[in-house]
């Protein structure tokens, strides 16, 4: 199959260099039906590439067809409004040719889906279709997902069948009711991150309440804007739940989450997404799902995405990995990600018909798998010292594979997150003892977490004030008119005085650095401090609904807390070996081609 792709991207090259046009006479007649002319071309293009001459012209006449309907359908367009979707797939059934199908696109996402569902025979419910990199909404219209004439549809079925049809009918209801719990397993990761994400901006005890947190590569907690704190939390969630998919090797569950997660890292700022390498790996991977799943030229921007990992690899980790060894004392292990993008640039350029340039890249990752190789003897002489398999590839590789300095590297490495461990620790604890202090001081959850974030060092300054004010039920007149002297809004001032319980200083700090106004949190946190009505003990007794949705959700967030890797460096570690079989397998088609190049 791959051989196929690239003689007909190599032929579509010739194509357009001698400026054929296919649909046209003569190699096209007026009804449409190949024309004598194209045995000719294909005799030319055979000795050429030195091909056996019917599978050149089988091709040609292949992307002769393509063009005609692609012609046809552009005319139909124009004059019906009814657009063409190239349908690609999965690979247990797809056909050598592509297909087409025809829908307005005022349709809904969920029509789109039943429609392929019934053509190509899968069940509705258990499909995802993903358009231009991301997952069809069923309650948009295609025009509202800018879905357009000729774009091309992936189909992702969430159940694995190796037949069209079971007549076994156990068997097909074994099936079923495994896509419904591969799509509740979607639905469970959704909601676990988004639980995680939302304990991060709450007031929770780490040692009791699992939430999530954005570390450095040294382990310590780092703080991230709270307008992307969530985005980019989600982002790296779906990405290690994606990942972890991706090591199972369930590639259609895989793709989903990882298409997730590039939704919300484009919800970061670009500076953000240039200094880190998360956004860099999660293009690999996506690129990497593609071509396992046998859809890479459903990814249009391949080459975009590669592209990108390149310069964000170039800006976190420097020109020939000088910042990264300044900070970490080695490139070793890092050099894992360049194999792959190296691998996947190779099979694009071989995809695209560019065997030199194929053979470049295969060739460079090549020369890193043999760097990168580990001796297996090397590893078992580390794991019988009490270090893991990964921390012993891991080590190897930073180490250049000498096993005594591996093992000093890891025990290390050990002992740094160890400490850095404990002082986070110890960071989140104190932290949580002043939110604590400062609640029975009277202010709200959220009030206290503004008042450490924006005035870390002043907070315990004015113990009596909020004590003395505490019980009011609403600020004093003349609090709010020494606010309104200064110039704020009489609304805005009489807000943040509830919120901060009456201390004028805070009030007027926190509206002066947002621009007069509450931000949206606080202004949450002005309602919270309304009187509320106290609960019964008949109220706080929780209903049997309630106990089902808290278990559901505490299912949800220890799906997402398996999946997430202890080593902080588990992107970095991986046995190589589907990217040697890779690497080999492109390498004799490459061979192949350089071969008939020198002959010619």
């Amino acid at each position: 199959m791959a051989q196929k792709k690239y003689l007909q991207a190599k032929l579509t090259q010739f194509l357009r260099e001698d400026r054929i046009q296919l649909w046209k006479p003569p190699y096209t007649d007026e009804n449409k039906k190949v024309g004598l002319a194209l045995k000719d071309l294909a005799k030319k293009y055979s000795d050429k590439l030195e091909c056996c001459e019917n599978e050149v012209e089988k091709i040609i006449e292949d992307i002769r067809c393509k063009a005609v309907e692609r012609g046809t359908g552009n005319e139909h367009y124009k004059a019906t409004g009814i657009a063409t979707i190239e349908v690609f797939l999965p690979p247990r059934v797809k056909k050598d040719r592509k297909n087409l199908l025809e829908t307005r696109l005022h349709v809904t996402g969920r029509e789109l889906r039943s429609k392929i569902a019934e053509t190509f025979g899968f069940q509705e419910n258990y499909i995802k279709i993903v358009i231009n990199k991301k997952q069809l909404q069923l309650g948009k219209t295609l025009e509202e997902q800018g879905v357009t004439h000729n774009v091309k549809a992936m189909v992702l079925e969430l159940k694995q069948s190796e037949e069209d049809v079971r007549e076994n009918s156990q068997v097909e209801k074994e099936e079923q009711n495994e896509a419904r719990l591969r799509e509740k397993r979607i639905q469970r990761t959704k909601r676990g991150l988004e639980i995680l994400a939302e304990r991060a901006e709450m007031v929770v005890d780490p040692e009791t309440t699992p939430y999530l947190d954005i570390a450095n590569q040294t382990g310590r907690s780092i703080r991230i804007p709270p307008s992307e704190r969530k985005a980019l939390m989600l982002a790296m969630g779906y990405h290690e739940k994606g990942r972890a998919f991706l090591k199972r090797k369930e590639y259609g569950i895989a793709l989903p989450c990882l298409l997730d997660a590039d939704r919300y890292f484009c919800e970061c700022c670009r500076e953000l997404l240039d200094t880190v390498d998360n956004y860099a790996v999660l293009q690999l991977d996506i690129a990497w799902c593609y071509f396992r799943l046998g859809q890479l030229e459903c990814l249009d921007d391949a080459e975009k995405k590669l592209n990108m990992a390149q310069k964000c690899f170039k800006n976190c980790y420097g020109e020939n990995h000088q910042r990264l060894v300044h900070i970490k004392g080695n490139c070793g292990k890092e050099k894992v990600l360049f194999l792959r993008l190296y691998l996947l640039q190779g099979i694009r350029n071989y995809h695209s018909g560019n065997g030199e340039e194929a053979y470049e890249y295969l060739n460079k990752a090549c020369q890193l798998f043999k760097e990168l190789y580990i001796d297996p003897s090397k590893v078992h002489s580390l794991m019988q010292l009490g270090f893991s398999a990964q921390e012993a590839r891991l080590g190897l590789r930073a180490c250049d594979g000498n096993v005594d300095h591996a093992a000093a590297h890891i025990t290390n490495r050990r002992e740094k997150l160890d400490q850095i461990r404990k002082e986070e620790k110890e960071k989140k604890r104190r932290r949580l003892e002043n939110i604590n202090y400062l609640k029975g001081m009277g202010y709200s959850a959220r009030a206290a977490r503004q008042i450490l974030l924006s005035h870390p060092q002043m907070w315990w300054l004015n113990d009596s004030g909020p004590e003395t004010n505490s019980h009011q039920e609403s600020p004093s007149r003349e609090t709010i008119d020494q606010l309104v002297y200064m110039g704020f809004d009489a609304a805005a001032a009489e807000a943040a005085l509830r919120v901060f319980r009456g201390n004028v200083q805070l009030a007027a700090q926190t509206l002066a650095h947002n621009g007069g106004s509450l931000p949206p949190d606080l202004r949450l946190s002005a309602e919270d401090s309304s009187a509320t009505p106290p609960t019964s003990p008949s109220d706080s007794a929780g209903t049997s609904s309630a106990s089902t949705d808290e278990d559901m959700e505490t299912e949800a967030v220890n799906e997402i807390l398996e999946d997430i890797p202890e080593h902080e460096e588990d992107y970095l570690d991986s046995t190589l070996e589907d990217e040697e079989i890779t690497i080999a397998e492109y390498l004799s088609y490459v061979e192949s081609v350089k071969t008939a190049t020198k002959r010619n």
